[in-house]
């Protein structure tokens, strides 16, 4: 069998011809035709209330950073355990990063800790949707609302999927997406911006235009334009945007494959979770599942390195996740010295199976025979 790799794009066979027709178009600097497209279906699917794309989530965070008017000296909460991006874009801003801990029982921010960490500088809450399951948004929002906090949903890998039944981007203020190569739907690099308090909405086309109001000059609502705010070039081409729609036509069949592809694994490994030699992925009631992952929770580190090692071995790619950002080299000597307990269990005990849409059956057969055998050749810890 040839080597089964981590992740693999997955191409629906539009995308160049849709390059091709926004070429064609004679605007490939972006906001042109499928600009609108993707926009519009953002818009009209999941009810946001405004969407702006972006040259990655990275650029919609940082946009949302900026909305929110961070200023040095203010204090975000956002989990450790998370990607970079999250924190990076308010440390930009100036913002002191203030740690919150996982849950117990899944990767996601613990809601009862953050109450605790707020103080009057307090200007923010960044809730990561790990493996696109949902936050306790209720609890989250909730405590926003008592100390007159912003919500910034970090949703880089939760397209299409739900919280209660409300689309996980649309319950805070802003929300930042994803669509880079390892998600659910791709455009190469490429993000989002979903506006769902209206306040900024007219700032936020600004900020993506450099800081001018091109937007509204090319809308007719002005007759010139100038530099009216700070700002920078956040604004995606037309081509990744045309790339970017082809996607969206096929989000369905896309989540009905990864969907099958995610349950096979879970009842096939799940006699592993039953001899207590790994725990799988837990979806709570409140939240949906959109397949955007696939990860084992092993028992400890040398276990996790094993199983990552000898899987390597019989050519499988598979990878753990996060270091906790706390502990991070840029970020040590500026945390407050809190044990942040389950962010650094998930960084030690979490692996992540190899997980993308023409994963075929023989592939995920012998990739669960593997990660059998190798835990049915241990000797069981004590």
């Amino acid at each position: 069998m040839s080597k089964i790799p981590f992740n693999k794009p997955f191409l629906t066979g539009k995308e160049t011809e849709y390059i091709r027709q926004a070429v064609a178009s004679g605007k490939i600097s972006g906001d042109g035709i499928f600009t609108e497209k993707c926009s519009r279906y953002f818009q009209e699917k999941y009810g946001f209330k405004k969407v702006l794309l972006t040259t990655s989530c990275t650029d919609a965070l940082e946009m949302a950073a900026i909305l929110v008017d961070i200023k040095p000296g203010d204090e975000v909460i956002v989990p450790s355990y998370t990607f970079v991006s999250t924190a990076n874009a308010f440390v930009l801003r100036g913002a002191k990063i203030i740690f919150a801990d996982s849950s117990n029982g899944d990767p996601n921010i613990d809601p009862e800790t953050i109450e605790e960490l707020i103080t009057p500088r307090t200007r923010a809450i960044v809730p990561m949707h790990y493996a696109g399951v949902a936050c306790q948004m209720d609890r989250i929002m909730d405590i926003a609302r008592k100390y007159g906090l912003f919500v910034i949903e970090d949703a880089a890998q939760a397209i299409d999927s739900y919280y209660q039944g409300k689309p996980l981007g649309s319950l805070g203020h802003l929300a930042a997406f994803s669509f880079h190569e390892t998600k659910n739907i791709i455009s190469g690099e490429g993000g989002m911006l979903v506006i769902n308090d209206a306040q900024f909405i007219k700032r936020a086309e600004i900020i993506r235009e450099k800081g001018t109001n091109r937007s509204s000059f090319f809308r007719g609502e002005v007759d010139k334009y100038g530099w009216v705010d700070i700002g920078s070039s956040f604004l995606p081409s037309e081509i990744i945007a045309a790339f970017l729609f082809a996607q969206l036509e096929n989000l369905e069949q896309i989540q009905h494959q990864r969907m099958k592809i995610w349950h096979t694994y879970y009842s096939a490994l799940h006699s592993l979770q039953d001899e207590g030699y790994v725990k799988l992925p837990c979806i709570p009631e409140f939240a949906s599942n959109n397949a955007h992952m696939f990860f084992l929770l092993c028992r400890n580190l040398n276990e996790r390195s094993g199983l990552i090692d000898y899987l390597k071995k019989n050519d499988i790619l598979s990878v753990f996740h996060y270091i906790s950002l706390h502990k991070s080299p840029f970020y040590l000597d500026k945390h407050d010295g809190r044990d942040l307990k389950n962010a650094d269990r998930y960084s030690d005990i979490l692996v992540r199976l190899p997980f993308y849409y023409e994963l075929t059956d023989d592939n995920i057969r012998f990739i669960i025979e593997q990660v059998k055998n190798y835990f049915h050749a241990r000797v069981p810890d004590n």
